[in-house]
C-alpha cells in the first residue's frame, strides 16, 4: 500500500462550558477546524481509498493540565499532534453556551489571550512545526476563523505556507466560516478572504457567510460573485438547497442535499461536510461525489446534539 497522505488542519480549539450561569456546567471542547479534522480522520479509510490519511491538527496550547487533556482527547480520535505548539504560561481559549428559557443558545467567549493566537509568535529557528514540516504535507485545511484569530504577521506566515504548498502541487483548502465579531472590521476580513481564495486550490463556501461578509442582501448577486472566485475547485453550500460544484471552465453542477425529518442541532454541519468532502476527494472521488458524501454526513450530524457526534452514529456512512 502506498504511504498515507498527510493532511494538516490549522486553527483553534477552545474549552467549552455548557449550562446555566452560576449553575452546574459540563466541560467539553470544540472548534471548527478541529471538528473537521476529527470527521476527516474518521472517514480516512472510506470511499474505496487505496491509501489512508494521516490527519494532523496544528494549533498552539498552553503547558497546563487542560491543554494536556485536550491533546489526549485529540490523539484518541486518531489525530497527529506533530504540528502542535505548547507555549509556557498560555491557556486555551474558552467559551460558554448559555441556553435561555426558549431554548435559544448564546455564546460568550474568552479567547483574546488564547494560545492559538500566538502560534507564529516567538518561534524557534526554522519556524513553527507547520512551517518546518510543510514539505511533508499533502493537503492543508484552514478556515476564516483560522485567519481571524491570528495577528496580521501570523496571517502573512500562514499565507507563505499555503503558497509554498500550492507551488509544489499540494492541496490548499479554504473554508470561509466568517464570524464578524472576530475581525476588527469587515474590510480587513474581506482582504484576508480574497487573498486566501486566490491561494486555495479548493474553496468551500457557505453562501450565508459570504452575504454577511459583503453586507449583501441580494443572494443571486452574491452567488454570481461567489461562483467567479479564483479557486479552481469551488463548492457552494446553501443550507437545505442543493450544493453547487463549480470547476474551472466547466458548468455548475447541483448536488442535492439529504432530506432530514427533524433537525436537532446544526452545529458543525459545515465542518462535517468538509471532513467527508476532503476524505472523498483524497480518495480520488470526483467533486460531485465528494459533495454528495459531505451532504450525507452533514445530514446525519444535524440529527444529533453537539459538534462531534458519536462515531457509532455515523459508522454506516464509512
Amino acid at each position: 500500500m502506498a504511504a498515507a497522505l498527510r493532511v494538516v488542519c490549522f486553527g483553534e480549539c477552545m474549552l467549552e462550558l455548557q449550562g446555566p450561569a452560576f449553575g452546574m456546567l459540563r466541560q467539553s471542547y470544540g472548534g471548527d477546524t478541529l471538528n473537521t479534522a476529527i470527521y476527516l480522520a474518521r472517514c480516512s479509510h472510506s470511499y474505496g481509498a487505496t491509501q489512508g490519511l494521516q490527519v494532523d491538527y496544528a494549533t498552539a496550547l498552553g503547558d497546563d493540565s487542560l491543554s494536556t487533556g485536550l491533546l489526549a482527547r485529540w490523539q484518541a480520535e486518531g489525530l497527529g499532534l506533530g504540528c502542535v505548539r505548547r507555549l509556557a504560561g498560555k491557556l486555551p481559549g474558552m467559551y460558554m453556551i448559555d441556553v435561555d428559557e426558549r431554548g435559544e443558545r448564546r455564546f460568550n467567549y474568552w479567547r483574546e489571550q488564547a494560545a492559538a493566537r500566538a502560534y507564529f509568535d516567538d518561534t524557534p529557528a526554522g519556524g513553527t512545526p507547520l512551517e518546518q514540516q510543510a514539505a511533508s504535507i499533502d493537503a492543508l485545511y484552514l478556515s476564516g476563523i483560522s485567519l481571524a484569530i491570528l495577528p496580521p504577521a501570523g496571517r502573512v506566515r500562514l499565507a507563505a505556507v499555503a503558497q509554498a504548498l500550492r507551488a509544489r502541487g499540494a492541496m490548499v483548502v479554504f473554508d470561509n466560516n466568517y464570524r464578524a465579531r472576530l475581525w476588527p472590521d469587515a474590510a480587513t476580513a474581506r482582504a484576508a478572504f480574497q487573498q486566501f481564495y486566490a491561494l486555495a486550490s479548493v474553496a468551500l463556501v457557505t453562501l450565508d457567510d459570504e452575504l454577511a461578509l459583503w453586507d449583501e442582501t441580494d443572494a443571486a448577486s452574491q452567488l454570481a460573485r461567489t461562483l467567479a472566485l479564483p479557486a479552481p475547485e469551488l463548492i457552494v453550500k446553501r443550507g437545505a438547497a442543493a450544493t453547487l460544484v463549480r470547476l474551472a471552465g466547466q458548468a455548475v453542477v447541483e448536488v442535492p442535499t439529504e432530506r432530514v425529518a427533524e433537525v436537532v442541532d446544526t452545529t458543525a454541519a459545515g465542518d462535517s461536510f468538509a471532513g467527508a468532502y476532503l476524505a472523498a476527494r483524497l480518495a480520488q472521488r470526483t467533486p460531485v461525489q465528494a459533495a454528495a458524501a459531505g451532504n450525507r454526513l452533514a445530514a446525519r450530524v444535524v440529527q444529533h446534539r453537539g459538534a462531534v457526534i458519536a462515531a457509532a452514529a455515523m459508522a454506516d456512512l464509512m
